[in-house]
């Protein structure tokens, strides 16, 4: 499974891609299956597993279960290196572009190396950069870091770059887990147009129609997972 190869493909085809987000503190165990139905009754293409914090070690239970019902790719999207498991496909490792914090730039990524070195999963360098969403989000608590105002789009934009530049492979523009405002479609477009590699939008998308505008904007893989989590009817909306 090259995760990473088929994200750039469907770019190249302009094929959109889902993926639905699973917070392993929020998640029923028990609710997994009846949950995954409604997953692959809709679109969805990827599962991201992981959260800010994970303070009861749910993160390998939730993926070994995940993995006897699902062939979906599952990819961690971790908090810190404790969040790290073998049993996923792959994970974002990620980089908090947007912050100054060198625990979360590539003091969590030392601590990461080793582990990953001995396991089997793909590895995509993923440049992270928090968007304001007029909400404070678990993110900004945990790394102690501010997100980027939607104003000051060429330091967005900048950000973006900076990452590709520095041979990330994905940049990931995060409004952060129910935001109250959407990373706007003028700035998924400007970094659109300026990036070689696949861009990744999530934050607050709650909604069909919020969906297609970030996908008619440039997102090549755009992330939901509090919607699901609070409204599982929402994939009524998602089918096939």
């Amino acid at each position: 499974m090259n995760i990473y190869k088929n994200i750039v493909s469907a770019k190249k085809e302009g094929k959109k891609l889902l993926a639905v987000l699973i917070d392993p503190e929020k998640i029923e165990i028990n609710n997994l299956s009846s949950f995954f139905e409604k997953v692959h009754q809709s679109v969805a293409t990827h599962i991201f597993v992981g959260g800010s914090t994970d303070k009861n070690r749910q993160t390998e239970k939730v993926v070994s279960e995940i993995k006897k019902i699902t062939k979906l790719p599952i990819v961690l999207f971790p908090g810190d290196v404790n969040q790290i498991t073998n049993l996923a496909d792959g994970i974002l490792f990620l980089s908090l572009l947007s912050g100054r914090n060198p625990e979360y730039l590539i003091e969590q990524h030392i601590k990461a190396a080793p582990i990953l070195q001995a396991s089997n999963l793909e590895i995509i360098p993923t440049g992270y950069i928090l968007i304001d969403g007029k909400k404070e989000t678990a993110v900004q608590k945990v790394s102690n870091t501010k997100p980027i105002s939607q104003d000051n789009i060429d330091l967005i934009l900048n950000t973006a770059l900076a990452g590709e530049f520095s041979g990330k492979k994905l940049i990931y523009l995060e409004a952060g887990s129910g935001a109250a405002v959407l990373v706007d479609a003028n700035i998924i477009k400007k970094c659109k147009s300026q990036l070689n590699i696949p861009l990744i939008v999530g934050g607050g998308i709650k909604s069909k129609k919020q969906l297609e505008i970030a996908f008619n904007a440039g997102a090549d893989l755009v992330v939901i997972g509090t919607a699901f989590e609070k409204d599982i009817t929402f994939f009524n909306d998602l089918k096939k």
